[in-house]
């Protein structure tokens, strides 16, 4: 009984995969085979909307094969896609060209992963937390906050 539950689930697992194969098939652009980079980091889940596409673009935080690209960059099968979120940099090959958002699964199907591991969460510790109920920081404590976070300013001895 055990081993037919094991093979109803990889079943099911097959199942879902060939759904979002049909998902991401669905998604194809109709005639061209390009689709504007910033419609294509959403429709693969990289970042959360469309807009956030665009701006990431327009900020420089988009690179396509080496060089920053506007949001209407028309991106192919084969480019690298960079995208630099943060203190994190994804690194994406473009495997499918896909227009329309979809699923996790089929957007996973759409690019070959090649970013760095992301750095563990004691490396990325919060900097200048305060108690609650502490107040308003003073300009001291302010001071402090930003030397902590390497945002510059005046440095004191």
């Amino acid at each position: 009984m055990a081993s037919e539950g094991a093979d109803v689930e990889r079943d099911d697992d097959k199942i879902d995969e060939e759904r979002a194969v049909a998902a991401a098939e669905a998604a194809r652009p109709a005639g061209g085979e390009s689709v504007r980079v910033d419609s294509w980091i959403w429709s693969v889940r990289l970042v959360k909307t469309r807009s956030m596409g665009a701006t990431a673009c327009r900020g420089g935080h988009v690179r396509v094969n080496g060089e920053r690209v506007k949001p209407a960059y028309a991106v192919r099968v084969g480019d690298e896609v960079r995208l630099r979120q943060g203190i994190r940099e994804r690194v994406v090959v473009v495997k499918r060209v896909i227009r329309k958002r979809v699923g996790a699964p089929a957007a996973v199907e759409c690019y070959v992963d090649n970013s760095p591991p992301p750095p563990p969460r004691e490396a990325v510790a919060p900097a200048g937390v305060r108690d609650r109920g502490a107040g308003r920081p003073t300009k001291r404590d302010r001071r402090e906050m930003e030397r902590l976070r390497g945002l510059g300013g005046p440095e004191a001895p």
